[in-house]
């Protein structure tokens, strides 16, 4: 087993909305965390708060929020599935994942290890991280900051004995240090037993399963059975890229939470709350549309940062919360053999998921009623031969559709075979035809037309002639034409005259 830990040393001010002013954390008197603007003035953890104000008067004072922390650990919790589903809480300030079955995953510990640190970090967290064979010595190394991960078991007695007593209790440290020990090495040379009757049986235990003489069982941390997250800004903000790079956080715990439930999401809402006024709307609603299940959080991102960008706030937002209602079971792709790590690192799914990232990405840009995609339908009517519906409808029940006039009929509930032309069709129709003028009985169009092919008779529609909207009936003659400009129409001539019909690639 490999152990990586995630210490949180400024926990109880990350916890609540950053601020850019000397501020700290309080329980009691005594101050617990500090900012880098009050650490800079010379305010330090430990102090009491009547020297930290003689130091820096201006200073910002907020009390310790216990439930703030355990939800912040609890959302770095919910991250972290994205890379294991083995996570435990250690508190008051540590988060322990298992990662020696994702190691292969993921590349290898040369690239896991440095990725989760970095990503917590983006995560809002001040974090030490650290890499070691049991759980307790991986707790240890990070409070210590200790950044070598310690991958072999034969080598923890030597690592951890370079470690201060301060990575331990303070009462057990200051007990340790009245014996003349002054590092982990010094203890581990002392006698278990007498350690055993002079600082009880639970030290000499902790000290045997830091070491993997004993096992160290962690409860898994329980993945909540719904998902909402809500997350406070540190100030109002109607910026969309301030609002994008907080929202980023929520998605990556949601990421998270969906890979440990082998889950995916058609669509999530991200709700604004703006600040109230007299006339200002309390609640925003973002819905975040995609068109297959996905739990990848860059593709999440990509289509929030184009919605939030063309997303009118009627004030600035204070807080956020992302909701997901349905999650979808998301089996996992097969990859192809050569494709690389990087491959199965990423999680692309090849060139489907990449043109339903293009489609969710012009939605988000366009508008969902103005990208749709077109499906073959049986009517020998050019115009009616197809029909417009959600780029994702796979199911009739699914199927919404977004043209009006004609194409807005509702497809089929079931697919229906539909014989191909026996003449060729052009990829562009004009909506209406447009009609062409005629001379000697030769349409027009910049000069004479010369006709290639044709004619090719089609005549239907009688079930719907009169009603409205419909085409009803036609009796045309279609031919493929040249014009003098060197244009390949598909032109067709009927009762009323010549028109043009569409035009070829």
């Amino acid at each position: 087993m490999l152990w990586l830990a995630l210490f949180l040393p400024r926990l109880p001010l990350d916890a609540l909305p950053e601020s850019a002013q000397p501020s700290v954390v309080v329980a009691g008197e005594g101050i617990v965390a500090a900012n880098d603007a009050a650490l800079a003035a010379g305010v330090t953890p430990g102090l009491r708060l009547a020297s930290a104000y003689a130091r820096l008067p201006g200073l910002f004072v907020r009390p310790r929020d216990p439930a703030r922390e355990i939800a912040a650990l609890q959302r770095l919790a919910c991250w972290a599935g994205a890379f294991t589903s083995e996570v435990s809480l250690a508190p008051p300030a540590t988060v322990l994942l298992e990662i020696g079955a994702s190691l292969r995953l993921f590349g290898g510990v040369e690239r896991l290890f440095p990725q989760i640190a970095t990503e917590a970090t983006a995560q809002g967290f001040a974090v030490q991280a650290a890499l070691a064979p049991t759980p307790l010595a991986a707790e240890w190394f990070a409070r210590a900051g200790e950044v070598r991960p310690c991958t072999d078991l034969a080598l923890l007695p030597q690592r951890l004995g370079a470690l201060s007593l301060a990575v331990l209790l303070p009462e057990q440290a200051e007990r340790l240090a009245a014996f003349g020990a002054r590092t982990l090495g010094d203890v581990l040379r002392l006698p278990r037993a007498g350690l055993s009757r002079r600082l009880g049986l639970p030290f000499a235990q902790d000290l045997a399963r830091a070491l993997g003489e004993l096992p160290d069982p962690r409860a898994r941390f329980v993945f909540p059975e719904s998902f909402s997250l809500r997350l406070e800004l540190p100030a109002r903000s109607d910026s969309a890229p301030a609002l994008a790079f907080a929202a980023r956080r929520l998605i990556g715990a949601l990421s998270g939470w969906l890979a440990v439930r082998a889950a995916g999401v058609r669509e999530c809402v991200l709700e604004l709350c703006c600040e109230r006024g007299a006339r200002a709307a309390p609640t925003v609603q973002l819905a975040l549309a995609f068109a297959e299940a996905t739990r990848d959080a860059q593709r999440m991102a990509r289509v929030l940062d184009e919605r939030l960008a063309r997303l009118p706030l009627p004030a600035a937002v204070e807080s956020m919360c992302l909701r997901v209602d349905a999650p979808e079971a998301m089996a996992g792709r097969e990859g192809q053999l050569f494709s690389g790590a990087a491959h199965g690192v990423a999680g692309n799914g090849g060139g489907d998921a990449r043109v339903a990232e293009l489609i969710e990405r012009l939605q988000a840009r366009l508008g969902e009623q103005r990208v749709f995609r077109l499906r073959a339908v049986q009517d020998h009517r050019p115009e009616c031969a197809t029909h417009a519906e959600s780029p994702w409808s796979e199911t009739a029940s699914s199927r919404r559709t977004v043209a009006s006039g004609p194409l807005a009929r509702t497809a089929p509930s079931t697919t229906m075979a539909t014989a191909r032309p026996s003449a060729p069709r052009p990829l562009y129709l004009l909506s209406p035809p447009q009609a062409l003028p005629e001379v000697g009985g030769q349409p027009q169009r910049g000069g004479a037309l010369h006709l290639l092919t044709g004619p090719e008779r089609i005549e239907s529609g009688w079930w719907d002639d009169g009603e409205p909207g419909a085409t009803g009936d036609v009796q045309r003659d279609y031919f493929i034409a040249v014009s003098p400009r060197d244009e390949w129409l598909w032109v067709f001539r009927c009762v009323d005259g010549w028109f043009v019909h569409g035009l070829f690639a």
